[in-house]
């Protein structure tokens, strides 16, 4: 089940009009943040569980790859204020995902490879303080400080009673989904990795921890066909693409509509410093790169943003991508006015190269 929050009614309405305010800003909003649900319903996947979804009304918020290291560490002073104006929206949701990029850790060896991060526990007091449900560890800096590092971030995880998903203690464990019960509608998320930095020393065995890995097809079609057993919605949230790139590659294309074949209503991730696009492959909503959010340095783009889904009857029903800005001191912020106009022509280029239909299957 999912925490219970305080006032959650008062915050969702509070963020509905900011986003409202936000869309009014600017009459060039790309189709991805403007769009509403055609005149018929979609149909239902031909893989859906047989009980229909319940048809309660919920609000899924999504974002991307958040480090607390560098100079987001400072952020830790006040955990409640660490995500800035964007913890309204977060927090508004009826479920919230972001992915942690830094392991939580002080002990463990430097892997072979360029970068390593690591953060502190404080970092999940300001994850939860935010109304984040959900952090997704299956990413290619959750081992940089080696096994250690990783078992260490579980029992962390664990001990602050903040749910991740995406890695753990062996296979069976890491490409197991996330289950939790939202307004009656059952959620399974399974997080995977698609970067092939180390993929092979950092895949788990039965006897091994280790991130899970999408290369393995098998392994990931099983863990959404279990997802989808067990669910009303199905999410596959991906650490995936080429850094600096707003264009989807193959590799992409071809897992999205893997996972959207065996079940996932929802197939969305992170990884490429850069805003990608969404849509959708017949009636499973797809968007290709959330971009960083939390951010420790300088990086290829300081783009960023919060997108927030509605889902009835177990489909995305509409969804809005609020823009912003990754700010000096490595907080995101929403955009208004020119700042937001040229975020929007950005990702309205990335949606011509995404392949992806801007409406589900009628």
């Amino acid at each position: 089940m999912t925490r219970p929050r305080l006032g959650r009614a008062a915050r969702r309405l509070a963020c509905l009009a900011l986003l409202a305010a936000l869309a009014a800003c600017s009459q060039q909003q790309p189709q991805p943040a403007s769009w509403h649900p055609p005149a018929n319903p979609a149909e239902p996947s031909a893989t859906a569980s047989a009980a229909p979804a319940p048809a309660e009304e919920i609000t899924l918020a999504f974002a991307g790859d958040v480090h607390f290291t560098g100079r987001t560490l400072a952020l830790l002073k006040n955990p409640d204020k660490a995500f800035g104006p964007y913890a309204k929206q977060l927090s508004a949701a009826d479920f919230a995902m972001v992915n942690m990029e830094t392991p939580i850790t002080d002990r463990g060896s430097e892997q072979p490879k360029e970068f390593h991060f690591r953060g502190p526990k404080e970092s999940y007091a300001a994850i939860k303080a935010a109304g984040i449900d959900l952090v997704s560890i299956a990413n290619n800096h959750t081992l940089d400080y080696g096994q250690i590092g990783l078992l260490d971030t579980l029992d962390s995880a664990k001990e602050a009673g903040q749910p991740v998903v995406g890695a753990g203690h062996n296979t069976e464990e890491a490409y197991a989904p996330y289950l939790t019960t939202v307004k009656g509608v059952r959620l399974a998320i399974v997080g995977m990795s698609q970067v092939h930095d180390l993929k092979e020393q950092w895949k788990p065995t039965a006897t091994r921890p280790g991130v899970a890995m999408a290369f393995d097809r098998k392994l990931a079609v099983a863990a959404v066909k279990k997802a989808r057993e067990q669910a009303d919605v199905v999410i596959v949230f991906m650490h995936w693409g080429t850094e600096g790139q707003s264009c989807p590659n193959g590799e992409q294309k071809t897992f999205a509509k893997l996972m959207a074949d065996n079940g996932a209503d929802l197939v969305l991730g992170t990884h490429a410093h850069v805003l990608l696009s969404d849509g959708f492959i017949g009636d499973t909503y797809v968007h290709y790169g959330l971009g960083n959010f939390l951010w420790y340095s300088v990086s290829k783009s300081t783009d960023t943003g919060l997108l927030t889904v509605v889902i009835k009857d177990g489909k995305v029903q509409s969804r809005v991508f609020t823009p912003g800005v990754v700010s000096n001191n490595g907080q995101p912020v929403p955009v208004t006015g020119n700042a937001l106009k040229a975020v929007q022509q950005r990702l309205e280029q990335a949606s011509n190269c995404t392949g992806l239909a801007p409406q589900p299957r009628a």
